[in-house]
């Protein structure tokens, strides 16, 4: 499976020739990152706000059968049962080789309900930024429950991209051994049942 980061929540998910999106921004929406242009078979949105809703940033080229097997969890943006921001929608992806699991905006603890139906876990797209989703040890904590294989760290800020309120990555990789921590100089990564177990950061890519 080819997963390619597109920014913030964002990514691109290729398997067979058959492509999804999940959570594209609007533009402008996310301060330093290039808008969201791009085509796929599939786009899918966690929830309503628009640094995660923006279908129109996708064009859809149908390919032909879809090779994922796609699962949805109810859960909520915040820790108030969705009072504060309202809900959110975790996504599955699995193709059978590799699943693929996509938080959203998660804003808070996973219960034992959604853990299991969220079942293996070989890649963890996670938010880890806080303020508006969890933060860098809660992130961790989830990543742990899931005993996610491959884990990609999103919805952070970084130099002169993202929010302002929200924290750097650096918060998140500080709470792993660094022989786990790989650091790619593009914006792809492929994984397959042989990718080792580790934290990926990929770069974020440039207008």
């Amino acid at each position: 499976m080819k997963i390619t980061w597109l920014g913030h929540a964002c990514w691109r998910l290729e398997d067979g020739g058959y492509s999804v999106v999940l959570d594209p921004f609007a533009p402008g929406s996310v301060p330093g990152c290039p808008d969201v242009d791009t085509s796929a078979d599939a786009v899918y949105c966690s929830h309503g706000h628009g640094d995660h809703n923006y279908t129109a940033g996708v064009k859809i080229v149908p390919s032909g059968a879809a090779p994922f097997a796609v699962t949805e969890i109810a859960c909520y943006h915040d820790e108030m049962h969705g009072s504060r921001r309202g809900n959110n929608v975790i996504r599955v992806l699995d193709s059978g080789a590799v699943r693929a699991v996509h938080l959203g905006d998660l804003g808070h603890m996973l219960n034992e309900e959604q853990i299991a139906a969220i079942g293996r876990c070989d890649v963890l797209m996670i938010p880890v930024g806080g303020f508006f989703t969890i933060d860098a040890k809660t992130a961790r904590d989830v990543a742990e429950k899931l005993d996610a294989r491959v884990i990609l760290p999103m919805h952070y800020s970084g130099p002169g991209f993202g929010y302002d309120v929200i924290a750097p990555v650096e918060n998140f990789l500080k709470l792993y051994d660094t022989a786990l921590i790989r650091r790619y100089d593009g914006n792809e990564i492929t994984v397959d049942a042989s990718t080792p177990h580790q934290v990926a950061v990929l770069s974020l890519p440039r207008a």
